[in-house]
């Protein structure tokens, strides 16, 4: 696939990560045009270049251009979902309508509506002969913007496609890998943001790396024993979508849900955390959506349990973390 021509690429949404990747794709040559329904929003980055909100003090490639009509996105090679997740359900009937893509790439992590729906399945109820994959990955929006060498993850059971994909992000700084486990990379994607909250929590509470590794190490074991019980492969949560996606949301500073997760280590309401976000933490949702069900098939998915109490107000962090270690103790690896 060495020498594939430039690409025009629509990007649907404007938030960090929909900015983050529209960047990318112009650094390489491709032209790019980013849709977000704000229009005042739409006209400052043309004006500027920038969203010092969201990246603060990066600018943007300038040959990425913006729009607030979904329409203008037609016709393009492919086309990039990045939406917030509980907005998917909104925006795809929108999009099969006014763009009438044939080729979809999600960079959405997180679940469609209220119950284990992943964007690919929503998008095969809306527009099932679209060709689809999913870029997954530790991939901070402001780090990938300035240029922090990063690597993530393509999936899609069209390997031309996925190579297509690859090779358009692929970059200086920015490396994809491919492979076909669709599910695996979207639950991936969802699943590590309940274990960067309880990784916040942690930090919240002042406790230190063993507590940490610990934590880490028992969540990637609920991420594979939740997955693969839906049907994706284990090897994939070891993977970038997995494992590499949960440290990266655990540890780095700017990371929405580990800072969620901080903030309820130190006391505050759920409330109280969220009232002062201009983002959205994708892993409060994700967490009751995930804990309903695990209750429904028996599987035991203990972190998201006591993340979801800390959430509701039932039980204070120390009184979460004093349940989890007087659990009954167990084989290192059960089912």
């Amino acid at each position: 696939m060495a020498g594939l021509p430039k690409r025009t690429v629509g990007v649907i949404g404007g938030g960090a990560w929909g900015l983050a990747l529209a960047h990318l794709l112009a650094e390489n040559g491709h032209e790019v045009l980013v849709w977000d329904r704000n229009p005042g929003r739409i006209d400052r980055l043309r004006r500027e270049h920038r969203d010092d909100t969201r990246l603060p003090g990066v600018t943007l490639n300038p040959k990425i251009g913006y729009t607030a009509t979904l329409e203008d996105l037609r016709g393009k090679d492919f086309h990039v979902l990045v939406v917030k997740s509980a907005a998917v359900s909104e925006v795809l009937p929108r999009v099969m309508e006014e763009v009438e893509p044939k080729r979809v790439v999600s960079a959405v992590k997180g679940f469609v509506g209220d119950r284990i729906k992943t964007v690919s399945q929503a998008v095969a109820e809306v527009m099932p002969e679209v060709t689809y994959a999913v870029l997954s990955g530790p991939s901070i929006a402001l780090e990938v913007v300035k240029g922090v060498p990063t690597s993530v993850v393509v999936a899609s059971r069209d390997d031309d496609f996925a190579q297509e994909v690859q090779h358009a992000f692929s970059g200086r700084t920015f490396r994809v890998y491919r492979q076909d486990d669709v599910l695996g990379v979207e639950l991936g994607g969802a699943l590590k943001n309940i274990i960067a909250i309880a990784a916040g929590i942690s930090d919240g509470l002042g406790f230190g790396t063993n507590s940490k590794g610990a934590l880490l190490t028992r969540g990637l074991y609920e991420m594979i024993r939740f997955g693969t019980s839906l049907g994706a492969r284990r090897e994939t949560f070891f993977g970038l979508a997995g494992m590499g996606d949960m440290i990266t949301t655990s540890f780095s500073p700017n990371s929405r849900n580990r800072y969620v997760g901080e903030q309820l280590g130190k006391g505050k309401s759920i409330d109280e955390v969220l009232g002062g976000m201009s983002m959205v933490a994708e892993g409060v949702r994700t967490a009751f959506i995930v804990r309903e069900e695990a209750r429904a098939k028996g599987i035991d998915v203990p972190i998201t349990e006591v993340v979801c109490d800390i959430i509701e107000g039932k039980v204070s962090p120390p009184d979460a973390l004093e349940r989890l270690m007087s659990r009954p103790l167990k084989r290192e690896f059960y089912t």
